[in-house]
């Protein structure tokens, strides 16, 4: 059965954004751009909230055709534009969408209808309101963490959603040069 991955960056007191939804203080470089599409690349399913899945939408589908795009911004566009999209969301429709499913209802039955499906693991970008949705239905299998070297204070909490103990097992870490950490859990439900 196919595992949904929860891809975040977090800061060391636990929030995923600022209170107003800032993300300006995650730290990425070069180093960790490589790390991560050497992972997504063997994923053919990438998971999204409707806000995210609208800001990964009007950057991603024409990042690589601009005159001074990155090497990043040309692999990742690539990517993007040939994963299939799964979008929790109960406002977006997904008519004229390309390659993308619009999961608007019955989540937890379409959710594990799709874990049954031949493929990769699932990849769930960001999306904090979809993530809390995921987990308090206990259909995240793992976490792929980047811990950023800050204490925002207050923000937008990963875990806030809890309603029971999630067990975890560190199967992977590694630390950058630009002082972010990856945490790889996997969850344990034994």
């Amino acid at each position: 059965m196919r595992k949904i991955i929860s891809f975040m960056h977090i800061s060391l007191d636990g929030f995923v954004a600022g209170p107003n939804g800032e993300m300006n203080w995650i730290k990425v470089d070069q180093d960790i751009f490589d790390h991560v599409e050497q992972r997504i690349s063997r994923t053919d399913t990438a998971m999204y909230g409707r806000t995210t899945f609208e800001m990964m939408e009007s950057y991603w589908p024409t990042a690589a055709d601009k005159p001074d795009a990155s090497k990043h911004d040309i692999e990742h566009s690539k990517w993007y534009k040939k994963v299939r999209k799964v979008v929790i969301s109960n406002t977006l429709s997904g008519e004229g969408l390309t390659n993308t499913t619009v999961i608007a209802s019955n989540l937890a039955e379409r959710i594990n209808d799709l874990k049954k499906q031949p493929g990769s693991d699932i990849a769930l970008f960001g999306s904090p309101r979809a993530t809390h949705s995921l987990m308090q239905l206990d259909l995240i299998d793992g976490y792929w963490l980047f811990v950023n070297p800050i204490i925002l204070g207050q923000g937008v909490p990963l875990f806030a959603k809890v309603k029971n103990h999630i067990n975890l097992s560190l199967i992977g870490s590694r630390p950058f040069n630009c002082g972010v950490t990856e945490l790889d859990y996997v969850v344990n439900r034994d």
